[in-house]
């Protein structure tokens, strides 16, 4: 297994694990931060080791297996207390043998008996925080919708955002734990209106997008899109309907569609 690291600003490194997610290490002249830590099926700690010698603090973007597992290579963790439920039902054992049987399936190499058995770090409270690396800047900033708990993040001096799971190019909110769309897509405009971002990272792509690729997601969903949304196979096994529809080229949105209507009778 190996990680692949891209980077397009000096200073940070948007790294993919071998299961696909990815995470962002921002270091500055006086110390670093990795929002999110991938599956962990191999060493995140010292992948970090290998690109800075600074400390390093690891804040997820949410509590998610594919994002928190990899915290097991920590002492310390920072999550928004709202995700600590979703933190600690995704990284159970009953979630971490699904992983694992997924990464076996795969054909990666996996320690069993240390990814069963680790001891996950119990993650300490953050919330809106502005953290001086030296010579770069992180602006913590929830932002409920993936999850309750969401995070994202802002380096102002490359005006990058990063959006965690809030946005990628298909974007799934149907999770027992997200947010309905009206709330989802109230929360992401006022992000938007509020943050001068003209560069995008996200967790499930290693590319660079532009503000206007983000623009385009928003803008094209409408009341008319989502109401045309189609039923699609992704929904959760405890029996959520899940419907799909395409905002803009190249881009879906997978979300609950009793949520959603939900929703629309509360307004």
């Amino acid at each position: 297994m190996a990680f692949k690291t891209e980077t397009y600003f000096p200073g940070v490194y948007h790294i993919a694990d071998a299961m696909g997610v990815c995470m962002t290490l921002v270091v500055g002249q006086k110390q670093a931060v990795l929002i999110d830590a991938g599956y962990g099926l191999e060493s995140v700690s010292d992948a970090v080791a290998a690109l800075t010698g600074l400390p390093c603090r690891l804040i997820l973007s949410h509590g998610h297996h594919d994002h928190a597992l990899g915290a097991r290579w920590f002492d310390r963790v920072w999550l928004h207390p709202d995700d600590l439920p979703v933190y600690h039902r995704y990284t159970d054992v009953p979630q971490r043998r699904l992983v694992l049987a997924n990464a076996q399936s795969r054909g990666l190499a996996v320690d069993e008996d240390s990814f069963l058995n680790a001891v996950m770090p119990e993650p300490e409270p953050i919330q809106a925080e502005t953290i001086d690396l030296g010579g770069l800047s992180l602006e913590v900033l929830p932002c409920p919708g993936h999850t309750r708990g969401s995070l994202v993040f802002y380096v102002p001096e490359y005006r990058l955002l990063l959006t965690g799971d809030d946005w990628n190019p298909t974007t799934w909110l149907f999770f027992p734990e997200a947010l309905g769309v009206s709330d989802y897509l109230r929360n992401m405009k006022a992000l938007f209106a509020g943050c001068g971002f003209r560069h995008v990272l996200c967790s499930h792509s290693q590319a660079l997008y532009g503000r206007e690729t983000v623009e385009a997601f928003f803008g094209g969903l409408s009341p008319d899109s989502l109401a045309a949304a189609q039923p699609c196979p992704e929904g959760d096994p405890r029996g959520i309907r899940t419907g799909r529809c395409v905002p803009a080229e190249g881009q879906q949105f997978i979300f609950d569609l009793d949520k959603y209507c939900e929703g629309k009778r509360d307004e």
